[in-house]
């Protein structure tokens, strides 16, 4: 019997990284492994046609017309998947698997470490201190800026509940937060978290000293949060962006911020890198983190060790734990 052929299609980066050496010692154990960094159709397509498996990012999306050429493709295991390739997966009866949740645990730890920074202007101090230009509180408590507060019992939204606002809504729990939720795609009983109801998204943003991003962007996602939504965010509101830049409309965004009554922490962006010249650079109330939310080595061995557990699972006739299924597809970027 001929050995299982897996295809690992990663940027070039993976290969180099001690961290994932135990990951791969596992494929070979496994199957003849071909490894490659293929960015476009055209250029995996020989690879893909040779391998039974296949473990890779998003990209290039496999195709009706890619899979027509690799009739022998049983397994594909993806850290993430958009919906357009999801479906055309479930469409043709393709074994898919997911890891992308490996991130959630980092991400859901710099949403919250972003809003204690932004909150207690933790950055601004350090910038203050390395500069030594740090304003000494002279007569205290009247110079104390009154918009520097505690995170402690104050009220949070949190958009998109999936596994980083699961995540997050665990965190918050020692601080006694009022939160709430809006996820259309959930199943109302679904929130049980202490101290947390689900809301209309209008209710949430009016209600909210917080307002934190966790969902996916689709064509029903975009710009949820519009010019009017923006407005309605409080007075001197923390906003924080951790999911995708698309989810609010970044003009309308910049116009707030330039008024001077709104705090927002932003990890993504329209075009990224973001612009050297862009206006959020010169805002003292954008607290700016270059897409790096998820971006920890213990993430990125998650991810991969979940493929190769659902590779080894299906090779065995077992359950695959990250199985990509139908009720899976709101949450996953369109």
């Amino acid at each position: 019997m001929n050995p299982l052929r897996l295809l690992v299609n990663l940027p070039n980066g993976f290969f180099g990284v001690a961290e994932l050496n135990e990951a791969f010692e596992r494929m070979r154990t496994l199957a003849e492994v071909r490894c490659t960094s293929h960015n476009t159709a055209d250029e995996i397509r020989a690879d893909l046609a040779w391998s039974n498996a296949v473990i890779m990012w998003s990209w290039p999306m496999l195709s009706h017309e890619l899979l027509d050429t690799a009739p022998n493709l049983k397994l594909a295991g993806h850290i993430d998947i958009g919906q357009a390739g999801a479906r055309i997966a479930l469409e043709r009866g393709l074994a898919v698997s997911v890891s992308r949740h490996g991130f959630s645990p980092a991400v859901a730890e710099m949403a919250l470490a972003l809003i204690l920074s932004t909150l207690r202007r933790v950055s601004d101090y350090h910038y203050q201190m390395s500069l030594g230009s740090e304003p000494w509180v002279r007569a205290f408590p009247d110079d104390v800026d009154p918009r520097e507060r505690e995170l402690s019992g104050r009220s949070v939204g949190v958009i998109g509940f999936g596994r980083v606002g699961q995540r997050l809504v665990e965190l918050l729990e020692p601080f006694r937060c009022s939160v709430r939720i809006y996820d259309p795609f959930i199943d109302q009983q679904k929130v049980q978290a202490p101290g947390a109801t689900s809301v209309a998204l209008e209710e949430m943003i009016r209600e909210s000293d917080v307002v934190v991003l966790c969902a996916a962007t689709n064509p029903g996602s975009r710009h949820l949060l519009g010019p009017a939504e923006v407005a309605m965010l409080r007075r001197d509101a923390v906003f924080v962006n951790v999911a995708r830049a698309a989810l609010v409309d970044s003009d309308a965004l910049v116009r707030r911020l330039q008024r001077g009554d709104l705090y927002a922490a932003l990890d993504v962006f329209d075009r990224e890198p973001l612009e050297a010249d862009s206006i959020l650079r010169s805002l003292p109330n954008a607290y700016l983190t270059p897409h790096r939310a998820g971006g920890l080595l213990v993430s990125v061995q998650r991810t991969i060790d979940w493929l190769v557990d659902d590779l080894i699972a299906f090779t065995e006739g077992r359950e695959r734990r990250h199985a990509l299924t139908e009720a899976m597809l709101p949450g996953l970027d369109g």
